[in-house]
């Protein structure tokens, strides 16, 4: 029954979606503006190439390309509350998030790594099958199983800092992300119930297996 809800969750969020999956049909993105902005106003915290230099800030590199942009539209809407970005996405057009998004979906991430390996290795095991107590879904389900995602839908977790993930975790259980009044974050209303059943200690052990994940 719970799987059944969460699946029918799941569904309402790809329907959600169309209209963003519409838009990346549009003109080609515009590669050389995007590298310029990244060069003046994004590398300093996600790196030039998108692979950051602080676990502070995400790993944007290899990222889905419609996910980014979508995030950009957040933070410029005021759907995810974070001052800086909102700063940075505040100039920025529908073509320059597209833009950027495209640039950085196509650079190499380096990946990250687990620091503690028996953590991991739990985290292993609720990242593919869950946990059948408390009602919570495998990570692998929306992220697949190599943690690259579902294009526009649930970002890349392979390779992502732990401590950034973790910090995200934490975002959407608390209802900091997620659960923005107007319900225009449709895919980080469904982060949000999933995080809401996961243990600190889950959250700790998901965040470094998904870190070491290529």
């Amino acid at each position: 029954m719970k799987y059944g809800l969460w699946l029918a969750a799941i569904l309402v969020a790809i329907a959600a979606s169309g209209t963003a999956l519409a838009a990346e049909a549009g003109a080609k993105p515009d590669l050389a503006k995007a590298k310029q902005i990244v060069d003046q106003v994004c590398a300093a915290c996600h790196g030039a190439d998108g692979n950051s230099p602080s676990p502070a800030n995400p790993n944007l590199a290899g990222q889905g390309a419609a996910y980014i942009t979508l995030q950009l539209q957040h933070f410029k809407d005021g759907v995810r509350s974070n001052p800086v970005m909102a700063g940075m996405a505040a100039t920025l057009s529908p073509e320059d998030m597209r833009a950027i998004g495209a640039y950085f979906s196509q650079q190499k991430p380096k990946g990250s790594a687990a620091k503690d390996r028996e953590l991991a290795m739990t985290g292993q095991r609720v990242y593919r099958g869950g946990n059948a107590v408390s009602g919570l879904p495998a990570c692998s389900a929306c992220h697949a199983p190599d943690g690259v995602g579902i294009p526009s839908r649930y970002p890349r977790l392979g390779g992502q800092y732990a401590e950034y993930s973790l910090a995200q975790l934490k975002a959407f259980k608390t209802g900091e992300r997620g659960l923005d009044k107007e319900g225009k974050d449709v895919n980080g209303k469904v982060m949000a119930q999933v995080a809401a059943k996961m243990s600190e200690a889950e959250m700790q052990a998901v965040t470094q297996y998904a870190a070491g994940l290529h």
